[in-house]
């Protein structure tokens, strides 16, 4: 009884903001641990290499997404495939949705990395990648694609876990990669001189260990999960993959839009020279920081409203969406003043290169724009996510993705010539789209019709 309280648990009772902040904060805590040992990449070999290297990392950190928003979309679905299960009490799912998440999602990653491994010469190439850091990039993001296994098999885990409620055991798995990544940046990259590559062993060896610890814990727990790990159980079922397939195909292709509309426009920043790059890749590191508060948000609120709506209560769904909002705006007025009146010292824990510190300062009113955009995205997305609606996930991919993202870049930065900062502020502003139309379909009530036919709140 005691292990089933610890990972399966009711988020449809209880105070909404309460509820929320508690199930998200591990997952920010989580978050902001992958967020650090990512910097940590760009903080010790932009020390230790100096602008070359920062920069190298910066674009293999662009081809490693290249290769995870397939992850991401469908560990993202089964989450919410695992909630809406959970709060209609249909167990037995869960177990089928576990055997197929592990198949899928692993075929995939072996095939994604083979795939990477015979095109990454015209990837690297793609994106423009100026010829004096392309050794460094090659490496980087070889030895990347090596760990791609791990990576989606944290994901996979990580979705089932924060599916059932749980999300303290995710949060202490990435904690033990972000400690062994650390400790490793400063041993390779510092007095073994490996360069960016051992920054990149280093991600990959920690993401391996979290991952078995991860897997050890799911198998420990096998009974509460309706899965056991038997050879013959990672197989496709035919009852579960049908509606991970219908929500998870729009998020990978959400996913995809929005990595490959940043790598198309970060192609034409990559031209203007590896000072341009480094501080593109800086300043996407610090909005991270803040995506990771929005990512927290997002996913802990979709997990709460596919389990508020597999349960009937509708008129807990809002609450859901409006504590959302004021959540995520805190931490990001906090952020948005310390980036404001303390840019050249951000900047400085990466680079001390007076060319990046200078470039930086211009880069602040882009980054305002840019938190505006994280701070109205997440209550959103838990609706649209939460509610498990394709159709409109995939109308924000193609909006936000393709048709803003890279259309106003190209607006912003060729036909009004503003330059590298055409492109950035065409990013930037295309990261607002999902608020407009979440708020929307919130207002609309379409959602509601999502809701499992159970009696009133």
């Amino acid at each position: 009884m005691t292990q089933k309280k610890e990972l399966i648990k009711d988020l449809t009772t209880g105070s909404v903001p309460k509820t929320l902040i508690r199930f998200s904060f591990p997952l920010l805590l989580s978050g902001l641990l992958q967020m650090v040992y990512n910097m940590v990449d760009m903080i010790v070999v932009g020390q230790f290499v100096g602008t070359q290297g920062l920069s190298a990392v910066s674009i293999g950190g662009e081809v490693l997404q290249l290769i995870t928003f397939v992850a991401m979309g469908f560990s993202n679905a089964g989450q919410i495939q695992i909630s809406r299960y959970v709060g209609e009490n249909r167990r037995d799912k869960v177990g089928r949705m576990v055997g197929t998440l592990f198949t899928l999602m692993m075929s995939l990653a072996v095939v994604i990395m083979i795939i990477f491994l015979l095109t990454y010469k015209g990837i690297i190439s793609w994106l423009n990648t100026p010829a004096e850091i392309y050794e460094y990039t090659r490496q980087y993001s070889i030895t990347c694609v090596w760990g791609i296994v791990f990576i989606y098999g944290y994901n996979l885990v990580s979705a089932v876990l924060r599916g059932m409620g749980d999300s303290r055991h995710p949060f202490q798995f990435i904690a033990i990669a972000s400690v062994i990544n650390i400790v490793l940046d400063l041993l390779f990259v510092g007095p073994m001189h490996m360069g960016p590559m051992g920054a990149a062993l280093a991600t990959v060896i920690g993401q391996a260990v979290s991952f078995i610890f991860a897997i050890s814990l799911l198998y420990r727990n096998r009974e509460q999960i309706h899965f056991d790990f038997r050879p013959e159980h990672f197989r496709i079922y035919g009852d579960v993959i049908k509606p991970l397939l219908t929500l998870g195909i729009p998020m990978v292709i959400q996913s995809a839009a929005v990595t490959f509309s940043m790598l198309f426009v970060n192609s034409y920043i990559n031209t203007y020279g590896t000072t341009a790059v480094a501080v593109t890749g800086v300043a996407r590191k610090l909005e991270g920081m803040i995506g990771v508060v929005s990512q927290a948000i997002s996913s802990a609120g979709g997990a709460m409203v596919a389990q508020a709506l597999g349960a009937g209560k509708i008129k807990r769904v809002p609450q859901i969406v409006y504590n959302a909002l004021w959540i995520v705006a805190i931490p990001t007025a906090v952020f948005a003043v310390v980036t404001a009146l303390k840019p050249e010292w951000l900047f400085g824990l990466f680079s001390s290169d007076p060319e990046v510190l200078a470039m930086a300062v211009s880069y602040i009113p882009v980054a305002m724009i840019q938190y505006l955009g994280a701070c109205l995205r997440p209550a959103n997305f838990a609706l649209i996510n939460g509610s498990g609606n394709s159709r409109l996930n995939l109308t924000v991919a193609l909006l936000d993705g393709i048709i803003c993202r890279i259309g106003l870049a190209l607006l912003l930065g060729v036909v009004f010539n503003m330059g590298i900062f055409g492109f950035w502020y065409g990013n930037a502003f295309a990261g607002t789209v999902p608020f407009f139309i979440g708020s929307v379909y919130l207002y609309s009530g379409a959602w509601k019709s999502r809701a499992s036919v159970r009696a009133a709140d």
